[in-house]
Formats: C-alpha cells, sequence, structure tokens
C-alpha cells in the first residue's frame, strides 16, 4: 500500500539521521546504537504527526477536489497523526469512486493519487439462452451512464445466479468481465455459462402409512422428471420449493386430521452424475383426531351463547380439520358484528383426548382488546384503483379492528388476480389504540389477446381471436370481446361487468351475442342475436341471486322441402323478436365450503320471454352437482342431475330455435343433435329439439398409476336420460315421448402444455333406432 510504503520511508529516515549524529564519540557508538534501535526508534512511530500547508491531488477527471477533500477529513495546516492519515485514506477507498488511491508526505504538502473508476457505458449479459435480457435489466444494479464498482458487479453476479438457481440451473457459472474503452469508458460483460438443469430423478417418503407415495407426490409443488421435463419445469431442484412443500404436506395431513403430523427431515442426495437429485421427505404421520364435545360458551355477561352455538355447525365425530375450525369461529365473529357486539372475538380452547383420539373445542366468546382502525394505506397499485382494493375490505376507518377480517380481506385482495404479490399487513397508529392497515401490492397482467384454433365436436375446427380485460382501466371491471368462426358456425359475443356497482357487493353485466349456423348438425340455417343487462347479487354466505331483462330474436333459414312440416311451418313465421325477463339461483360450496373434500354447487334459471313476438314462454332450468373424494382422496367423483321444461304462455308454439337440444356434452355417447323427436315421415330426418329434457351423470376420475408430471389420469363414466315433447307432432305422426337413452364409457384426461385434452370413448345402452350415435370423442382447446 502506497501510503504506508511512504510512512515507513519517513520512519527509516528519521531514525537513520538520529543514529549518524549520536555516533561522533566512538567509544560510545555500541552502546547507543543499541539505545536507538530499542528507545528511540519506538517513540517517533507511537507519537508521529504531521502538518502539511497544502494539498496536492493528481489524477482526477470527473470529481471534484473539494470531494476528495471532505473524504479525506484534513485541514490545512491541521496537525494529524499518521493514524488519521490512515482514515482519510480507508474513507477515499471505501467511497467506491476510485481504483486506485495513494497518499504520499513529502514534507509539508500532502499527495494524493487516485484513478477514478471508469464509467459503465453498455451493460450486457452473454451466453444466456433460457433467461432472456428483460428479465435480468430491471434486477441489475450496475447501470450505464453510472461508475464501475467491482462490489456492485459481484452483487449483479449473486443476483443473475440465484435467477438460474431458481430454475433448476445450480451449476450456472457467472463471470463478470470488463471491456475498456476511451475517455475512461468500460463495457461491462457478465459471461454465462447455464449448464444444465438439475432435475428431482425420484421424490419419495418414509414413514408415510396412511397415504402412498403417488398421493403426497400430487400435494407438492415439486414433482419427478419424467418423458415431459423438457415442458415442465417442477421437475426442477429449487431448495425454496422444497421448504414450500415441507408446508404444504403439513396443512395436507392437518386437514384430514392428523394433528401430531410432522416432516422430521428432507435428504437431497445428488446424483453419480451430478445432473439430478434424489429427495426424500422422512414423516410421522400419528394418528386421525375427530371432533369430540363442541361446546359454545361465553365470559361477556350480555351475550348468549345459545345464538352463537346454532350457527357454528360442528359436527361431533367429524374429521378435524382448521379449515372447519376457522369457519365456525368466522362466522359466530360475524354473527356478533351484525348484532352490534364489537370487540367480540370467537376463542377456540381445544381438551385433548389420546385415549379416543378425540379433540374437544369449547367456543368461548371473550372480550378483544379495544382498538381502531385508523386508516387503511394502499401502495404499489400503479394502475388498479385505490377503491377496487378497499372495496375487498369489510371495514373502513373507525371501524373496529377484527385479525380475521383482515386475513380475510388479505385472501380477497390476492383472490382478485389482479396482482402478481400482494401483502396486507397490520401496525400500531398514532396511539396504542389504534392500527394502520397496511396493503403493499404489485401489479400483475390482466389482459390477454389472443388469437388461436379450437375443436370441438359439435362445431368442428375452427379459429378464435378474442381479447379480454378482467381490469378494465384498473376499476375492477370485466370486458371480453371474442370473434369465432367454425366449419359449420359464426359468432360474436361481447361481456362487460362491473362487479362493484355503487359501492356495494353489486354485480353489474351486460351481454350481448350474434350466433349464426350454416348446416351445422341439420339440414337448415339459424341466426340468433341477444342483449342481456342483469344484475347479481349475495343473498347468503354461499348463494347468489341474478335477475335480468333481455331482448332477443331468431331466424330459421333455408329449410328444403325434403324437411319436416313443422321446420317447414317454423320458418315461414320469419324473424321473431321479443323481450322478457329472467334470475338465476346459484349456490355453491365447492371452494369456500366446510368440507375440504366435497363440494356442492346448484343453479336453477328462470324466464319468461318472447313479449312482443308469436310465442311468449316460460323457460327454467336446473342443474344440481356433488364432488367428494374417497379412497385417501385419490379417486374423485362427481355426480350431475340437470333438467329443463319450456312451456307457452299465449298457446303459441314453440320453434326449433327455443327448444332444447342435446349433444355429447350432456349425454355422452350420442352424436350433436343425436337424439330426441324426429319427423320420420321426412326425407331430412332432422331432430326437432324438445321442450323437456333431463340428464344424470356419474363420472369417477382416478390415477393410472403413471408419474404425476405427466398430467394424465383416467376416468369413468355413464350417462342417462331424455329429450321430448313438442307443441306440435302433426296430429301424432312425430313420436314425442321420453324415451330413455343410456352410455357408459371411459376417459382419459391429459393436462398438456397448450390445454387440457379429453378423451371420450363410449357404449350405448340404451336408444332408438332413429338415433345417431358417436363413439369416440376429443375435447381441445388451444391458443398459440
Amino acid at each position: 500500500m502506497a501510503f504506508v510504503e511512504g510512512l515507513s520511508s519517513n520512519r527509516f529516515d528519521f531514525v537513520k539521521q538520529g543514529t549518524k549524529a549520536l555516533a561522533t564519540t566512538s567509544g560510545l557508538a555500541i552502546f547507543l546504537a543499541i539505545s536507538a534501535v530499542t528507545v528511540v526508534a519506538p517513540k517517533p512511530a507511537a507519537a508521529q504527526a504531521y502538518s502539511f500547508s497544502r494539498v496536492e491531488i493528481e489524477g482526477t477527471q470527473r470529481i471534484e477536489a473539494a470531494t476528495i477533500l471532505s473524504y479525506l477529513g484534513i485541514a490545512q495546516g491541521e496537525v494529524v497523526s499518521a493514524a488519521a492519515l490512515n482514515d482519510g485514506y480507508q474513507r477515499l477507498v471505501g467511497s467506491g469512486l476510485f481504483e486506485d488511491v495513494q497518499i504520499l508526505p513529502r514534507g509539508n504538502v500532502l499527495v494524493v493519487k487516485v484513478r477514478e473508476y471508469p464509467t459503465i457505458n453498455v451493460v450486457s449479459v452473454e451466453g444466456n439462452r433460457k433467461i432472456k435480457d428483460d428479465v435480468f435489466t430491471p434486477l441489475l444494479k450496475s447501470q450505464p451512464r453510472r461508475v464501475y464498482n467491482p462490489a456492485t458487479a459481484e452483487l449483479d453476479v449473486e443476483t443473475i445466479t440465484e435467477l438460474y438457481q431458481a430454475q433448476g440451473r445450480l451449476a450456472a457459472q457467472v463471470t463478470p468481465k470488463i471491456i475498456r474503452r476511451a475517455n475512461n469508458r468500460v463495457d461491462l460483460v457478465f459471461e454465462v455459462v447455464e449448464g444444465k438443469n438439475v432435475e428431482v430423478e425420484r421424490l419419495s417418503f418414509v414413514g408415510n402409512r396412511i397415504y402412498s407415495d403417488s398421493r403426497l407426490r400430487r400435494v407438492l409443488e415439486t414433482k419427478q422428471a419424467g418423458i415431459l421435463r423438457a415442458l415442465i419445469r417442477a421437475d426442477t431442484y429449487t431448495p425454496d420449493r422444497i421448504e414450500f412443500d415441507k408446508q404444504v404436506l403439513r396443512d395436507f395431513y392437518l386437514s384430514r386430521g392428523y394433528v401430531d403430523f410432522k416432516t422430521t427431515g428432507v435428504t437431497s442426495e445428488f446424483s453419480r452424475e451430478r445432473d439430478a437429485f434424489f429427495i426424500t421427505f422422512t414423516v410421522q404421520e400419528g394418528q386421525q383426531y375427530r371432533f369430540g364435545n363442541i361446546t359454545t360458551s361465553s365470559e361477556i355477561a350480555e351475550v348468549n351463547a345459545d345464538e352463537f352455538d346454532a350457527v357454528q355447525n360442528l359436527r361431533s365425530g367429524a374429521v378435524y380439520s382448521p379449515s372447519l375450525l376457522e369457519n365456525a369461529t368466522a362466522r359466530m365473529e360475524r354473527l356478533a358484528i351484525r348484532k352490534g357486539l364489537d370487540f367480540v372475538r370467537v376463542e377456540p380452547r381445544v381438551t385433548r383426548n389420546d385415549r379416543d383420539l378425540t379433540l374437544d373445542v369449547d367456543l368461548v366468546l371473550t372480550r378483544g382488546p379495544r382498538i381502531i382502525v385508523e386508516r387503511i394505506d394502499i401502495e404499489g397499485n400503479a394502475t388498479t384503483l385505490d377503491r377496487v382494493v378497499r372495496n375487498q375490505f369489510r371495514i373502513v376507518e373507525g371501524d373496529p379492528f377484527n385479525p380475521r377480517e383482515i386475513r380475510e380481506a388479505a385472501e380477497r385482495v390476492r383472490a382478485l388476480g389482479y396482482f402478481s404479490n400482494s401483502n396486507v399487513e397490520a401496525r400500531e397508529g398514532s396511539a396504542p389504540d389504534q392500527v394502520v392497515i397496511d396493503v403493499d401490492v404489485e401489479e400483475g397482467p390482466t389482459g390477454s389477446l389472443s388469437f388461436g384454433g379450437v375443436y370441438s365436436l359439435e362445431n368442428g375446427f375452427g379459429l378464435n381471436l378474442s381479447f379480454s380485460e378482467r381490469n378494465f382501466l384498473g376499476r375492477g371491471q370485466f370486458l371480453s370481446a371474442s370473434f369465432q368462426n367454425t366449419e359449420d358456425s359464426t359468432s360474436f359475443s361481447f361481456k362487460f361487468a362491473e362487479p362493484n356497482f355503487l359501492g356495494r357487493d353489486l354485480e353489474l353485466g351486460f351481454e350481448a351475442y350474434y350466433r349464426e349456423t350454416a348446416f351445422a348438425s341439420a339440414l337448415y340455417n339459424t341466426k340468433a342475436i341477444a342483449f342481456r343487462p342483469s344484475l347479481t347479487f349475495p343473498i347468503s354466505e354461499y348463494s347468489r341471486l341474478g335477475v335480468r331483462v333481455f331482448a332477443d330474436g331468431a331466424e330459421i333459414t333455408d329449410v328444403g322441402v325434403d324437411s319436416s312440416v313443422v321446420l317447414q311451418n317454423e320458418a315461414a313465421r320469419g324473424r321473431q323478436i321479443g323481450g322478457g325477463v329472467g334470475f338465476t339461483f346459484s349456490y355453491d360450496t365447492r371452494r369456500t365450503g366446510l368440507d375440504p373434500n366435497r363440494g356442492y354447487y346448484f343453479q336453477l334459471d328462470g324466464d319468461i320471454g318472447g313479449v312482443g313476438s308469436d310465442y311468449q314462454y316460460a323457460r327454467a332450468t336446473a342443474l344440481a352437482q356433488a364432488q367428494t373424494k374417497v379412497w385417501n382422496d385419490q379417486v374423485t367423483l362427481l355426480a350431475t342431475v340437470e333438467g329443463g321444461v319450456l312451456g307457452s304462455l299465449n298457446g303459441g308454439v314453440s320453434r326449433v330455435t327455443d327448444r332444447f337440444r342435446m349433444g355429447p356434452s350432456k349425454l355422452r355417447g350420442f352424436a350433436t343433435n343425436g337424439l330426441g323427436p324426429r319427423d320420420l315421415t321426412a326425407v331430412n330426418q332432422d331432430t326437432l329439439g324438445g321442450n323437456m329434457y333431463a340428464v344424470a351423470r356419474l363420472e369417477a376420475q382416478f390415477p393410472l398409476g403413471l408419474p404425476e408430471e405427466y398430467g394424465i389420469t383416467g376416468g369413468l363414466f355413464v350417462d342417462a336420460g331424455s329429450l321430448w315433447g313438442l307443441d306440435d307432432t302433426l296430429g301424432g305422426a312425430i313420436d314425442d315421448k321420453a324415451y330413455l337413452r343410456s352410455s357408459i364409457g371411459a376417459s382419459l384426461f391429459w393436462d398438456t402444455p397448450i390445454g387440457p385434452l379429453r378423451f371420450n370413448y363410449s357404449r350405448v345402452l340404451a336408444k332408438e333406432a332413429y338415433d345417431e350415435e358417436n363413439n369416440f370423442e376429443l375435447t381441445i382447446s388451444a391458443q398459440f
């Protein structure tokens, strides 16, 4: 170091001159020499001081002399020690402005020589193929037109390396290099050797008795490598994902009553080729616990525990689940809010009974701390309006603070799907009895413009152009428009929805469509148009009600003389346009219900329409669906029952565009418009549809023993139903009775990178002679 070398040189000269002066008496030369070494020399080193009349600075190009003097900290004429000079030297080095620093004392002049770090001209990453430059650029601290700093460059190396490690490329190497240019400028280049993905070759478990390895693998985000490893990134090894999987595994067992479950260890062994990991989770499942005695008690005199006990919905003997307990306490606390009881909390007190493997729960109503919400601060929403986020909170400034409500609001903010990241936290406000809710979000993409191909059995191959925006203008509104053209049909649709109309949980929607068919599974054409504004609002925790008005119209054309007289008469009525009103009631527990393994869905639609046309009608449809998992959650059972009825209000006759029609989407094994009443006396025996239909479907989906990462599962199904009823049977010439049709079949489900595929193979068990079968069905929807 130049500064230390200068001090050593001065010290040597001082000792040498002192020794020469004292050696004039030859008899004492040896004694004085020893004294000079042992006594005189250390003293100047310990107390050496300097005083400089001026400071000369050499080598600067961009940096002002005043800046260097401020770091140096030495005033003109000030007496400074060697230690003070060294401190000044360290401050200059630590400033990050200089590539080299030298401090040279020369009598009463202090010379400071510096070599400034160059300015960065260009920052580039080379050798990267798997991660694009636009991913690196926002994360790098080294930027063009800034001073180059090796420490900053090393931090950028760590950033690039971490990005590759997150993709499982643990062997990635990043080397920073500089290319010097004129005028003290450099190009900073990060040379990357990406290396190969380190895959998870095997994912296994030790200690699991209740659930098999294959079942537990479906829970984890990490997957084993398979034939689709080039497309599936979940099979790469990342330590952060392993930690997440440990928590997911615990949640899986806790939700099924295994309260003592824990992961005792995770071992990750490197393969001999150093390109794969063998991961083993060691677990202790413990015993499954069920709810024992469920009681409700109150520690607040004015609160009646019986009223709250009626809404908690926990059943003794049911498998214990934290989510069930959480839902029960949430119901009770919401009841307290509706009754105007502020600061009431429900505290579950659990008593464990190891002998009978039950957990007794006492839901205790207690008085919580009196804390008020001071304000809600929202940050990070560059596009989304504040009110969109605030609408997810059931509380406002000045309301009692409820931690459970804040957690639920945080989940609702995440469920919006507008943000790639969101965080909701509470902190102390301006007083101990007030809190501030901080909402920190990061905007994510919410719109899409797609051009793709589509195929279905009913419409064939076609093209699809669509635009959708889930957060239109940052207002939380939904907007979509699509155009689809297939071999037999053309359609255009437009939808708009405002989910918080008038600042309430009230959804205002508009829907419009135009559809045109050209001999789509029938020897006639149709045109249809509709416009439907609607309002939808919740009426309970799981149910919603929608009301609507609508105007629609339809026209039947190109009916030939070989077609049924029924169709000819209906086409002769020309274009019919009418209006009406309707409603939709839905009840859905599939995602927010009490039992995570079971779900129920029910929907009832009713319309009164045709006002202004020659056929006024009442139409009602209903669908009920139940889903559950059995056999250690490995088999999913789904049962569906649906039906509909159409009736005339003015004695008119329905048209084929009004009646129900059935295809493979409702009853598998039959072609589109392949069943129902037909005019067998006509040359073109087109199906005529029916005023009533009923269908029941039962299916099971289960693993096939293939690796989970392949995304291939199997299924079995059985369908039964019928379509019947006409207003005009041509004096009995057309048989419109309700004949039972049924089918059985097998399915193959495959989650591919281009979308979900489903293959159905069906065998019809019961049908009429004129029905049309379709034994094989492929459904695919792809965008590119």
